[in-house]
């Protein structure tokens, strides 16, 4: 039986490895696709939400199965409750990225682009390495990158209020407001993706002490 057992938190880890794949991947994708004015990304960032849902919808479904009928010890529940803690927060991850893509094909619609873009770039990257290490922490139980990805946030977060105090500068142009307003919210999602990886990286270091 104990195999068995073994088997489904095997199965529960490799769900929370997936949908924490795709979460980067939407992330990546939707600021790529924003960044580069590439309509082809930001569709692609929207058709990963689906997925991202239903694996947080199984990862919930199995957490509680296996609390309700295996009676789990003590360091199995907190691997549960890292799992479905974990999950909602990729799963938020993924919905920011969806929102990211939304306002960036906004923006391509009404014939704007990017264009000055170097601060976003910047918590682009940190973010989506943010997102990467937060999940090999989890995978590889690396105390040391979780610790890491925590203070990678506060990095994130400076560089959000420095984007936000020049893009809410104001503009005599309507258009270029309009582009400036839909970059604030952009620039604020991907903040909120790092925040979700460190809320992870947190979450790490509690299954691990």
């Amino acid at each position: 039986m104990k195999p068995f057992y073994q088997h489904e938190l095997e199965d529960l880890r490799t769900k929370l490895i997936l949908i924490g794949e795709k979460a980067n991947e939407a992330a990546r994708l939707a600021i790529d696709g924003f960044l580069e004015d590439d309509l082809s990304k930001l569709n692609q960032a929207i058709s990963l939400d689906d997925a991202i849902d239903e694996l947080e919808v199984e990862i919930d479904q199995a957490s509680v199965r296996y609390i309700t009928l295996r009676s789990p010890v003590s360091s199995d529940v907190r691997f549960i409750l890292v799992a479905i803690k974990a999950s909602h927060d990729l799963e938020r991850a993924g919905d920011e990225a969806h929102n990211i893509a939304l306002r960036a094909k906004n923006i391509l619609n009404q014939g704007g682009r990017s264009g000055n873009t170097m601060i976003i770039k910047q918590m682009s990257q940190l973010t989506c390495l943010m997102m990467k290490d937060a999940i090999t922490a989890l995978v590889e139980k690396d105390l040391e990158l979780a610790h890491a990805v925590i203070q990678r946030d506060k990095e994130v977060n400076a560089l959000h209020k420095e984007n936000f105090k020049i893009l809410t500068i104001g503009s005599a142009d309507d258009s270029e407001t309009s582009t400036s307003f839909q970059k604030v919210f952009i620039s604020k999602s991907i903040e909120r993706i790092a925040d979700h990886a460190k809320n992870l990286a947190e979450e790490v270091i509690y299954l691990l002490k």
